[in-house]
């Protein structure tokens, strides 16, 4: 097969990623047998609508049911009625469809069946405030968490002793009917109870942890919030807790799949691949130093493997925020902080994505890197080092045009990255 440009390459790696993760390519495998009672779907995640759609296209018997998605991540549906909200921070649309789909598992009988079709983005998508709480205040709470640097298992760890609804409460409502949680993972390690902060799974964190994570980020969740998680009604529900005897769980989409997709693409057109894992977490631009330093010695020495190839890598990084008034999310600032660290290095490309199309709260998957990254930025008058340390790296590709801009794609597997050493 004949090669590609290096950025049509790159693309067509993530392309390939996204395909994998798609729903409608993942549901049917895990689909159990129609019950003898109703069929209800619940379900939360910047894939949810997409879920349901694929669902409804594959389930033999009649469906009801509702899902809340991030504003607009919606899709079609005939039977499944679809909320958007909003995400990264919550609001009272996604409150009140919470609560709706709390009331809607407790309707359920045990001749019934509850599909939940939960993916990434359902922590703030089914932010339900606890009693005495206001949803202004679980807000800042998790404005607070973005902000901080913590990783995103410790922030769910927060945010499932914040909710009446995550860490399992979903699942408990309805403790006689039988549920099978659906489940596309956009976590390092593919853990269910951490993908969405597990609605339907129980939970082996407890309150004290949410507080020591509170404690290390020097997070106020102010008094209202802090008197909550104190008390024993922050407490999830337990795996030995009789409403999970007749819950089961399939992760049907991953990184890791997503990653040997994209690897058996760019084989396709003829680069040997080294897969550096789907689990790497760690201050983006930090974690953009070591790829940097994978990246030259594959470049330079021919190790760990020699160019031309390609080197992929997924998980989710972090951003520790500086300075106010910057924009971008985790990927950019990866990308910017790669083409910071390799300095023009001849014959080096690269992408970073986020899988759901969106990077934080922009409009962009990601952004691109060519060996004349920085020159270009230059000639434009843009100092890498200045929007790096302004925390501004949506602004500094949309000034050299390499942004990626893909829109929702419906699915969520994490971030992408993806290298290209020609």
């Amino acid at each position: 097969m004949s090669r590609l440009p290096p950025r049509d390459l790159l693309r067509a790696l993530f392309d390939s990623a996204v395909a994998a993760a798609q729903p409608a390519h993942a549901l049917a495998a895990h689909l159990p047998p129609p019950p003898k009672g109703r069929t209800i779907v619940v379900g939360a995640g910047k894939a949810a609508a997409e879920m349901a759609a694929a669902l409804e296209s594959l389930w033999p018997g009649p469906l009801t049911g509702l899902v809340v998605t991030r504003y607009g991540h919606g899709a079609p549906t005939q039977r499944i009625e679809v909320v958007e909200a909003s995400h990264p921070v919550p609001d009272a649309a996604g409150e009140v469809a919470a609560q709706r789909l709390l009331d809607l598992a407790a309707t359920a009988g045990p001749d019934d069946l509850i599909l939940a079709l939960v993916s990434g983005g359902g922590s703030a998508l089914l932010a339900l405030p606890p009693e005495g709480v206001s949803l202004a205040e679980v807000q800042a709470l998790y404005r607070g968490l973005l902000e901080s640097g913590a990783d995103i298992a410790q922030m769910n760890r927060v945010r499932k002793h914040v909710s009446r609804i995550l860490g399992g409460r979903l699942a408990a409502a309805a403790p006689n009917t039988p549920m099978v949680s659906l489940v596309i993972s956009d976590v390092p390690g593919d853990d269910p109870g951490v993908i969405a902060s597990g609605p339907t799974i129980p939970d082996v964190s407890n309150r004290a942890e949410a507080q020591a994570i509170l404690a290390q980020y020097g997070i106020d969740p102010g008094p209202a919030l802090a008197a909550w998680i104190a008390s024993p009604a922050a407490d999830t529900p337990s795996p030995d807790s009789p409403a999970f005897a007749q819950k089961s769980v399939h992760v049907i989409a991953s990184p890791h799949r997503s990653l040997m997709a994209a690897a058996e693409t760019a084989k396709g057109f003829g680069y040997p691949v080294l897969v550096l894992g789907d689990s790497i977490e760690g201050e983006a631009r930090e974690v953009a130093k070591v790829h940097a330093g994978i990246a030259r010695a594959a470049r330079l020495q021919g190790v760990p493997l020699a160019g031309p190839c390609v080197i992929l890598s997924g998980g989710e990084t972090t951003v520790t925020l500086r300075a106010k008034g910057g924009r971008g999310g985790r990927n950019a600032e990866f990308a910017l902080g790669l083409a910071q660290a390799l300095k023009g290095l001849p014959s080096v490309y690269g992408l970073a994505a986020d899988t759901d199309g969106i990077d934080g709260t922009e409009d962009n998957a990601g952004a691109f890197i060519t060996p004349d990254t920085l020159a270009r930025a230059a000639s434009a008058g843009l100092s890498a080092a200045d929007f790096l340390a302004r925390n501004d790296s949506y602004r500094f590709f949309q000034g050299i045009g390499d942004l990626l801009i893909t829109g929702p794609t419906r699915t969520n597997v994490n971030d992408f990255r993806a290298l290209l050493i020609e």
